[in-house]
């Protein structure tokens, strides 16, 4: 985050805040994927991985107690009071209602909305991962546990590992990056499926022409891929898209837990 106040300039770094002239020109992630320079980095990057390893520590610490979640993602730069932001914060109600946390990036637009939506619900829980931005953006307000995180890819895997669920409202590279690494997770099995669902037909109406009319005709994915996508304008169908899939999950681990307890107890 990095913001302006009282003319000075402000970032979090971490647990740390720092204003004015101490607020570097460049964010972790650049520093630490730029190749460069001199060789220094050899040096250096022994040194990152102890604090990549401190974000999973921290993160993995705040989250490992979170009920059920479901992690909404859209456009920081929607305004309140549009129709998407409205259906942002109608959706974080409904997942609320429901039982799950909501989880989103913790900034403004549709971020904020969802968690906003939460936060009418009360005891629900409403968690924003935010991330170390040379230009954007701060903690919404509406944020009950709040992470800033310096590296995407460890922010990347508290969405997967603690939600059950995706739900993109419209939104833009940030949007579209998160929603294709969730499918490509799940197309490749290198996680449990579980449902991605886009809000808004006619704003993803285009990107699913073109995966149909390009990928898929020429054959790049298969017809059983296109499944892993569903798509809705309705608050409810989406919410009942997550819960009918999350009993699912957890009707098939009851089958799996029953299925091992009796192979146990034959007799050798």
């Amino acid at each position: 985050m990095i913001r302006m106040e009282h003319n000075r300039r402000e970032r979090r770094q971490g647990q740390a805040v720092v204003r004015g002239n101490l607020v570097p020109t460049s964010t972790h992630d650049q520093r630490l994927l730029a190749r460069q320079g001199s060789s220094d980095w050899v040096h250096m990057d022994p040194w990152r991985v102890l604090r990549i390893q401190a974000e999973f520590v921290e993160g993995f610490g705040q989250l490992a107690e979170l009920p059920q979640a479901v992690t909404v993602f859209g456009s920081a730069r929607t305004r309140p009071g549009t129709p998407e932001y409205e259906t942002g914060r109608a959706l974080g109600r409904r997942l609320a209602e429901s039982g799950y946390a909501v989880i989103t990036g913790g900034g403004p637009g549709v971020m904020e909305a969802a968690n906003r939506g939460a936060r009418d619900v009360e005891g629900a829980v409403s968690v924003g991962l935010g991330i170390e931005l040379p230009f954007e953006q701060r903690m919404n307000d509406y944020v009950d546990l709040g992470i800033e995180f310096r590296y995407f890819f460890v922010r990347k895997t508290m969405f997967v590992k603690y939600s059950c669920g995706f739900i993109a409202l419209p939104g833009g590279f940030g949007t579209l990056d998160e929603l294709f690494e969730a499918l490509t997770l799940v197309q490749t099995h290198k996680v449990t499926s579980f449902p991605v669902v886009l809000m808004g037909s006619e704003f993803w109406g285009g990107l699913l022409d073109w995966i149909k009319g390009s990928l898929l005709s020429s054959g790049k994915i298969a017809p059983q891929d296109l499944d892993l996508i569903s798509v809705t304008d309705d608050v409810d169908e989406a919410v009942r898209i997550i819960a009918d899939a999350d009993r699912a999950r957890s009707k098939q681990r009851e089958e799996e837990i029953e299925a091992t307890a009796a192979q146990t107890a034959e007799p050798q």
